[in-house]
């Protein structure tokens, strides 16, 4: 049996303005992140011309394999678009935890696999940096403004 990086490594990826023709989605409405992958413009939900349907995956007990919700998810719409159904997967952000060893992969596993993992699983679409780059801010500036005085009375307890 082949592991996770076997078959991914086995796989040609296509790039991510094919998968967004398959589906019907303008290639206009991307944000590009590379070659594979990319970020949907919210404006698609607005134009869109048919109702979808929505499959929330939202809590599932890993398998002793590492079948997640992730891979469940990934799953499910390679099912649907097997059997002729038009399925997308919104995946969000995933934890560090996989890059230290101490959780399963947040690309999915086996066969269900969203490619390539290790922009995934590290870099994404650089929106971790964002967030961790504004929240160092901002305890910047409590900080300063506890030194300076406190003026909006911030119970230092509370932060």
């Amino acid at each position: 049996m082949k592991t996770d990086i076997e078959i991914a490594r086995s796989i040609a990826l296509q790039p991510i303005d094919s998968i967004a023709q398959q589906v019907g989605l303008p290639l206009e409405q991307l944000e590009h992140y590379g070659r594979y992958l990319a970020k949907v413009d919210l404006k698609a939900l607005e134009e869109s011309q048919s109702e979808g349907k929505l499959i929330l995956v939202t809590a599932i007990t890993p398998t002793k394999a590492g079948i997640g919700k992730t891979t469940v998810s990934i799953g499910l719409a390679l099912g649907m678009n097997r059997l002729g159904r038009r399925a997308v997967v919104a995946l969000r952000e995933p934890s560090l935890g996989p890059c230290f060893g101490q959780k399963g992969g947040a690309a999915g596993g086996g066969y269900a696999q969203v490619l390539p993992m290790e922009k995934i699983n590290l870099h994404f679409t650089g929106d971790m940096h964002a967030i961790t780059t504004a929240n160092n801010a901002l305890s910047a500036l409590i900080d300063n403004h506890l030194h300076q005085g406190n003026e909006l009375g911030i119970d230092q307890r509370r932060i």
